[in-house]
C-alpha cells in the first residue's frame, strides 16, 4: 500500500482507541474530537489484536527497541533511581511485553484519520504520552490521571486510552500493518470545500 498526499490534505494518520478507551466509553468522545477539527475519517474497524500483531506495531521500526530502552534508562537515572538493566534492549523487551499485554486485553478500534497535518493535529488534541502531565484541554489530559510513576509501581503500561502516529512516516508503516488498501475509503465531505478551497467565493452561489 502506497499512500502518495499531492496536497496537506491528503496526509493521513493512525489512531487506535486502546481498550481501557472502549472499556470507558469514550469512544464517541475520541472521534468527535478529531472530527471536530476537520479531520476526515477514512477507515475504521473493531478488533481484538493478536499479540504478534501488536508486536510487530511497535517493531516496525527496527531503532525502536534500542530507542525506548535507553529513553527508560535516562529517566530511571534522571530521577535518581537505579534502572533494573544497564542494557536498552533487554528493558525495551520488557516494556513491550507489557504493551502486548495491554493491547491484547480487550477490543480495540484502529482508524485512519485525513487532513491537513494529519500527524500533528492528532498528535497535539490526543496529548502528551503521560496522563499526568497531558495538557488540560486534550484526551488524554482530560479524561485520564495515569503517570509513570503509577504504571511503574504496578509493572504495567501506562493507560492512557489512544495511540496516534509520531511522524508521517510512522503513520504510513502503521497504517499499511493495520489496515489493506480495500478497507480505506476515498470520499469528499461538504467541509472540504470550507477547508480547502482556495477561497469561499461559491458559498452565497449565484443567481441564475
Amino acid at each position: 500500500m502506497t499512500h502518495t498526499p499531492t496536497h496537506h490534505k491528503d496526509e493521513r494518520t493512525l489512531v487506535i482507541i486502546k481498550p481501557d478507551g472502549i472499556q470507558r466509553t469514550l469512544i464517541g468522545e475520541i472521534i468527535g474530537r478529531y472530527e471536530r477539527i476537520g479531520l476526515k475519517l477514512v477507515g475504521m474497524k473493531l478488533m481484538v489484536p493478536t499479540e504478534d500483531m501488536v508486536s510487530k506495531h511497535y517493531t516496525l521500526d527496527a531503532g525502536w527497541l534500542q530507542a525506548v530502552g535507553e529513553k527508560s534508562i535516562k529517566g530511571f537515572v534522571d530521577k535518581g533511581q537505579t534502572p533494573p538493566s544497564t542494557d536498552p534492549l533487554e528493558i525495551a523487551h520488557s516494556i513491550l511485553g507489557r504493551l502486548v499485554k495491554y493491547l491484547t486485553s480487550g477490543p480495540v478500534i484502529a482508524m485512519v484519520w485525513q487532513g491537513a497535518h494529519a500527524v500533528k493535529i492528532v498528535r497535539k488534541i490526543t496529548g502528551g504520552t503521560e496522563p499526568l502531565t497531558s495538557d488540560v484541554g486534550t484526551i488524554r489530559g482530560d479524561f485520564v490521571l495515569d503517570s509513570y510513576q503509577m504504571s511503574e509501581t504496578d509493572n504495567r503500561s501506562i493507560r492512557n486510552l489512544v495511540h496516534a502516529s509520531g511522524s508521517v512516516k510512522e503513520a504510513e508503516d502503521e497504517i499499511e500493518h493495520w489496515f489493506t488498501d480495500e478497507e480505506l475509503v476515498d470520499y469528499s465531505i461538504v467541509s472540504d470545500k470550507i477547508l480547502y478551497a482556495p477561497d469561499m467565493s461559491d458559498i452565497l452561489g449565484k443567481v441564475k
